[in-house]
């Protein structure tokens, strides 16, 4: 089986030869060019990133390179949630080419429709007849301190519908509002999104970590982020009820752990997990009998409570790894995973889960990856940005 891609996590402050010495290496082990690269980094590398990206591409012979700064980072089987370091892959894709779109928030408050993106990228792609327009997917990586996701998440998904984006947003020292986004020469001031085009599939192993407790309810009297009536009953008489009904062990785990799911197809017979979006509650309140999430829940919307604790994101994680692997009739040749810096030790109590967990799945998948506070995969036929979750995007070949 021919070599696509070849990864690394170094772990260590900056150092000029090891990154030349790396990247060769990678190259090496490609038995094709190289199309793109993928880097994060810790924050304490971000004053050089310029310096770093232009070895990658001169010792990578690789033009295209993206990435982001990370709360931590992610390599082949391992996690490194606290230190210094890097995480570098290099990617053939098959029969592909890659389109880098930087953007910023101007462009996301001047963007008058889906047409403008999509005329931007046909414009990057320096193909403006449009030949072949529709990537298998994106890879993005933003600034959350210099940029709205949700607009920029909705405008994405009205332009490019159907086609599903994987990644996160940029993450630097607990307590400072500063994160570092990575493209090509340098650090770019908003985010950049990667089209990934070519004779192959993107699979996606979106793991959320919930489990739903009580029953679905249709969503009957909601302002804005406030829930009001669930079923026609105040939602946290629901919330309290559903709690009750929760065995003494789960209650112990609730604390902190209990969260909103919005079902994100209305048009199931029986909802199971996986169907929902999940958000958090952000208050409750039981003399108005409202409970405040991190979402604008729609009225006639299904939503039904959900559970979060180590062993259901476990469990799930392995779930969707295990359906993968028995239905994707090709193993996969490289993968992103974007994790959530709050699953990690802090949720499994040990480290290298979710890297792990990949590994055991696919052994030796070449692989880069980072922490952050938000990750951006699909769920159902749309996008969206996640919190406690595990967002991995498979490339695989297509069926022979």
């Amino acid at each position: 089986m021919q070599k696509l891609a070849a990864s690394r996590m170094v772990v260590g402050p900056f150092d000029e030869g090891l990154i030349r010495e790396t990247a060769g290496q990678l190259l090496r082990e490609l038995d094709a060019p190289p199309t793109f690269a993928l880097v994060f980094i810790t924050p304490d590398y971000a004053d050089r990133a310029a310096e770093l990206l232009e070895l990658v591409r001169v010792y990578g012979h690789v033009t295209t390179v993206v990435g982001c700064s990370g709360l931590g980072l992610a390599g082949l089987g391992r996690e490194m949630e606290e230190g210094s370091g890097f995480s570098l892959m290099l990617v053939s894709l098959p029969g592909g080419r890659v389109t880098a779109i930087p953007f910023d928030q101007d462009m996301v408050e001047s963007a008058s429709g889906p047409e403008f993106w999509r005329e931007k990228f046909a414009r990057q792609a320096a193909d403006p007849r449009g030949s072949r327009l529709r990537p298998e997917a994106w890879l993005v990586f933003l600034n959350p301190y210099a940029l709205n996701l949700e607009l920029w998440l909705k405008q994405w998904n009205q332009a490019f519908a159907q086609v599903p984006i994987f990644g996160s947003v940029a993450g630097g020292i607990e307590g400072d509002q500063e994160a570092w986004v990575l493209c090509n020469e340098g650090v770019v001031s908003g985010g950049v999104a990667l089209a990934l085009e070519g004779d192959f599939a993107v699979k996606a192993v979106v793991s959320q970590g919930c489990k739903p407790i009580g029953e679905p309810l249709t969503v009957t009297q909601a302002e804005r982020n406030v829930l009001l009536t669930l079923g026609s009953r105040p939602a946290y008489e629901v919330l309290s009820d559903v709690y009750k009904e929760l065995s003494d062990s789960e209650r112990e785990q609730a604390r902190g752990h209990l969260f909103a799911g919005l079902a994100v197809s209305e048009y199931l017979d029986e909802y199971k997990r996986g169907d929902f979006l999940v958000r958090n509650i952000i208050g409750a309140d039981p003399k108005s009998g409202a409970v405040a999430i991190n979402a604008l829940p729609r009225v006639g919307q299904t939503l039904q409570y959900q559970l979060r604790d180590s062993r259901m994101a476990s469990d799930e994680l392995r779930r969707l790894l295990r359906e993968q692997a028995a239905i994707l009739p090709e193993p996969p040749f490289a993968a992103l995973l974007c994790t959530c810096h709050g699953r990690g030790q802090g949720l499994f109590g040990r480290g290298h889960h979710d890297a792990g967990l990949l590994n055991d799945y696919f052994p030796n998948l070449p692989m880069a990856g980072v922490f952050s506070k938000c990750q951006i995969g699909p769920v159902g036929d749309r996008s969206f940005a996640h919190g406690y979750t595990a967002a991995i995007a498979l490339l695989a070949p297509l069926a022979k």
